[in-house]
């Protein structure tokens, strides 16, 4: 009997200790594609590569302005509402937690028709030296 509950004992201290066990990492792809939203197959561009990070906020009620990126990116919608349109209509509706491979080449414009700001953050793959952004309107908005 004695042993018993030693084993019981036992067995009680190891189904602790697993319990405090980390669980393994889970990851969830958010993206995977080889085209921008539009359906242009990316390509990307020659030379030294450079992967650069950063957020955009954009008020309610305002806009980007029309720009393009010259090299693939991928955004992810942290918080707001953005519709990104093209110059031939085209619109991708956009809600927190949802992401978006950009247009390279091709100007667009984001739109917050929101209450809220719209934050995003962006991953461009370009390269060193390289803008990631221009406006015909003037300096890029980004």
């Amino acid at each position: 009997m004695h042993r018993s509950v030693l084993l019981l004992a036992a067995c009680c201290v190891a189904a602790v200790a697993v319990a405090d066990v980390p669980k393994p990492t889970h990851a969830v792809t958010l993206l995977s594609t080889t085209t921008s939203w539009d359906g242009t197959p990316y390509r990307y561009p020659e030379g030294t590569p450079r992967v650069t990070g950063m957020t955009v906020e954009i008020a309610p009620g305002k806009q980007t302005g029309w720009h393009m990126h010259h090299a693939p990116s991928f955004g992810y919608l942290l918080s707001g509402e953005l519709d990104v349109q093209l110059k031939d209509g085209r619109v991708k509706r956009m809600k927190p937690g949802d992401t978006i491979a950009e247009v390279v080449g091709t100007l667009h414009n984001g739109v917050n028709r929101g209450r809220t700001p719209a934050k995003i953050v962006v991953f461009y793959a370009g390269v060193d030296g390289q803008t990631l952004t221009t406006s015909p309107e003037g300096p890029p908005p980004m």
